[in-house]
């Protein structure tokens, strides 16, 4: 069975077209998925409808992971007095619902429900270029579909925070993405504006450690959240991971800002390459290219495989043909800005926003 990923044929997409809304353009990189396989899978990616406590309702996405049991986001549902699981005129309660605020995921106790659970892989198996798949119900209204691939892997608490290029918007939080394989790799969770490649997902680790937890201690009852401790990438930015502020200093053009980051996020951890390869991006945008190169050079010695890091080492042996400088990695932090008090906050979260936003006041 086939199970790499293409949009679906002219006759496919007349199958399915009441349930799945294709919207990427055909790849060659993407081949055909099996029919049958797709409708399993949308049937197992279903609408979170909330009646929320301030009024009003908000809508997202929701992927069983367990049986009566739906994994979505917090934002999604964090306001809730009642949450209603929807498949077409079918609709279902959940009784109760775990919380993971931090990260944003709320695992929901539905009975009676009556969907197939995809099986939970892990995003710690994935690499950069990868396909991947998104269906979640952007817009509210029917399923979405959305082809892409993996354009980083950002660690962060025991995880890694998916970035695809898969597309999608408003009432798609709590959707899921999926491998080649259709297993459940992330769940989408926010995008940042101002770039075609900003989709976010939370990893499915995470989501495996809330099914793993004993029933009895980990669900409560359907209520607005009375944390309002936000999600980590709702926080002011100072409070952020790492990679999110290395995203917003390269939308402002914030070079130096982000060599200071990376400098103090490879003392952390010099064994990640995401830091190297910014690094090397923000010195070659200095035009220091040496140093640049040699950043790049560390970025692959702990990434062997990273297109982007060869891609930009190739950019920049193209404007500078030299010797590469004989030194560890590690006594290249030491030649570069090793403050961090650069680090301003001048911008607000204003290029982070969720996948769902509230629907207008109606009558249930």
């Amino acid at each position: 069975m086939k199970r790499a990923m293409v949009w679906l044929t002219t006759a496919m997409a007349a199958l399915v077209t009441s349930v799945v809304t294709l919207l990427v353009t055909p790849s060659s990189a993407h081949a055909e998925m099996d029919r049958a396989v797709l409708i399993q899978l949308s049937a197992s990616v279903l609408k979170i409808e909330v009646l929320r406590a301030q009024g009003g309702f908000s809508l997202g996405s929701g992927v069983v992971v367990a049986p009566e049991r739906i994994v979505t986001n917090c934002h999604v549902t964090r306001d809730a007095l009642k949450i209603n699981v929807l498949r077409g005129d079918v609709r279902w309660l959940a009784s109760a619902q775990q919380s993971d605020v931090d990260h944003d995921l709320c695992l929901l106790q539905v009975p009676g429900l009556r969907a197939t659970a995809v099986p939970v892989g892990r995003a710690n198996e994935l690499a950069a270029g990868q396909p991947v798949v998104a269906l979640g119900y952007t817009g509210g209204l029917g399923l979405q579909m959305s082809a892409g691939d993996v354009m980083a892997l950002h660690r962060f608490d025991g995880g890694q925070v998916i970035q695809s290029s898969n597309w999608f918007s408003s009432g798609a939080s709590g959707g899921g993405l999926f491998d080649e394989d259709l297993h459940l790799v992330g769940i989408l969770t926010f995008r940042l504006r101002g770039g075609e490649a900003h989709y976010f997902a939370a990893p499915a680790e995470w989501v495996q450690a809330m099914l793993d937890r004993p029933a009895a201690k980990a669900y409560a009852d359907v209520a607005p959240e009375t944390s309002r401790e936000p999600p980590y990438w709702q926080r002011p930015v100072s409070d952020q991971p790492a990679f999110l502020k290395a995203a917003l200093y390269q939308q402002d053009g914030r070079w130096t800002d982000l060599e200071s980051l990376t400098t103090d996020w490879l003392r952390r951890d010099a064994t990640d390459p995401e830091p190297w390869y910014l690094l090397g991006m923000s010195l070659a945008r200095q035009n220091r290219l040496p140093e640049a190169r040699h950043a790049l050079e560390c970025a692959m010695a702990t990434q062997p495989v990273s297109a982007a890091a060869q891609a930009r080492l190739a950019a920049v042996d193209e404007r500078l043909a030299l010797v590469p400088l004989a030194m560890p990695c590690g006594a290249l932090t030491a030649r570069v800005t090793t403050s961090s008090e650069s680090l301003r906050e001048p911008f607000s979260n204003r290029s982070i926003e969720p996948a769902s936003e509230p629907a207008p006041a109606r009558t249930p």
